[in-house]
């Protein structure tokens, strides 16, 4: 891409559990089969720097849940070769337990986060328990602890945090949620996050039920695709399919991590 680096971008699993359709659309689903929720980090490698998106969640968060915890974040890191203490930076999409509860493992990183989030996340609506479910409370309080140790770097909307990297606010699943834009030899890639829990939630236009507001997270699907060169270069949050369109980002890594800056294998 014209004068900008080019990026590997890796997903990699680190959790899963058995869910079935209903679960994962607004208004259910009449076809009630199985449709299971992977769980993901990702990594952002550059020429310079590895930028690692989002940190899952630990035992803790796992038992509390009745998650099935694979490897802990940084255990995951460790199988595409990357040390999660010599992270720098952290992109959290949003605060959800799932996306956030990992933060330990990366002692020397600063984290990204919109204003937006943690508005949300500690403000008058999380008195509400059909927000405040998907949250978990420390997590929360120990963000703020790191706001007062500088390692919290706020944006309030669109921001470039280098050349050919990009988080763009666009709300829905909660108020402050971002997504990521990265430069790659096949062109713009997004890290959609929970912007788009599964390929089928954007594609097919049926929501995922866990929402702030339905209408940005509907506007959410269209900025995705806009800021993507393809709309199949949309990367979903916890869509086990992503395992049949990516390659393994490694031998013996199928099933765990993927590189995802290649063109996917529609089937």
């Amino acid at each position: 891409m014209d004068g900008l680096p080019s990026y590997e971008v890796y997903a990699i699993k680190y959790a899963d559990r058995a869910a079935r359709r209903p679960e994962h659309f607004i208004g259910g689903d009449p076809h009630d089969e199985p449709m299971d929720m992977d769980y993901f980090i990702w990594a952002i490698v550059g020429p310079d720097k590895t930028w690692v998106v989002d940190t899952g969640f630990d035992r803790l968060d796992a038992e509390r849940r009745d998650r099935n915890l694979i490897r802990p974040v940084d255990e995951a890191l460790a199988t595409i070769g990357i040390d999660a203490a010599s992270i720098d930076d952290v992109i959290l999409t949003h605060l959800h337990y799932d996306h956030v509860g990992g933060f330990a493992r990366f002692p020397n990183a600063r984290f990204h986060l919109q204003d937006n989030e943690m508005q949300f996340a500690s403000g008058r609506h999380m008195a509400q328990p059909a927000f405040n479910h998907a949250y978990t409370v420390d997590h929360v309080a120990d963000l703020v602890h790191l706001v007062y140790g500088q390692q919290v770097i706020f944006h309030d909307g669109d921001a470039e945090l280098a050349p050919g990297l990009s988080v763009h606010l666009v709300g829905g699943h909660t108020m402050g949620l971002q997504i990521v834009r990265v430069a790659t030899d096949i062109g713009w890639l997004v890290l959609a996050s929970d912007a788009s829990h599964y390929y089928e939630n954007m594609q097919a236009g049926r929501p995922f039920p866990i929402v702030y507001n339905l209408g940005d997270m509907l506007d959410g699907h269209r900025r995705c695709q806009e800021l993507a060169d393809d709309p199949n270069f949309v990367i979903p949050g916890h869509d086990p399919q992503v395992f049949d369109r990516y390659p393994p980002a490694g031998d013996g890594l199928e099933g765990i991590a993927v590189r995802l800056d290649v063109v996917p294998t529609l089937t």
